[in-house]
């Protein structure tokens, strides 16, 4: 196990138990400030997301090719808009935080 900064005074230790999940949350909170510079600044090009968001272009393109796959964006001769999808897919998302954030508390609660 690897050791990395926590919260406050504690340290925290990396762990194939928890390595996994981790990486996909900092993942979901990429595309989420992908689909948000998108909807505040559309049409909007690779170069200038990363420039927006501070992520090198290849992390920019990776997030651009998962959210069109879903269909919450798509491509136009002036860059990335947004889909008519898009304000269902966050309502969902919003109900899939909500009960992962329920089974967090309700797991963390067993550690007591």
């Amino acid at each position: 196990m690897a050791l990395r900064a926590g919260e406050g005074s504690h340290t925290v230790r990396r762990s194939a138990l928890t390595s996994k999940i981790e990486a996909e949350v900092r993942l979901l909170q990429r595309h989420v400030a992908m689909l948000k510079a998108i909807m505040e600044n559309q049409p909007i090009g690779i170069i200038r997301l990363s420039e927006l968001l501070s992520f090198p272009q290849h992390k920019v393109r990776y997030s651009l090719r998962i959210l069109e796959q879903e269909g919450l964006i798509k491509p136009s001769p002036e860059g990335a808009v947004t889909t008519d999808k898009l304000e269902e897919f966050l309502d969902y998302l919003k109900g899939v935080l909500d009960s992962m954030s329920t089974t967090v508390v309700e797991l963390r609660k067993t550690l007591e």
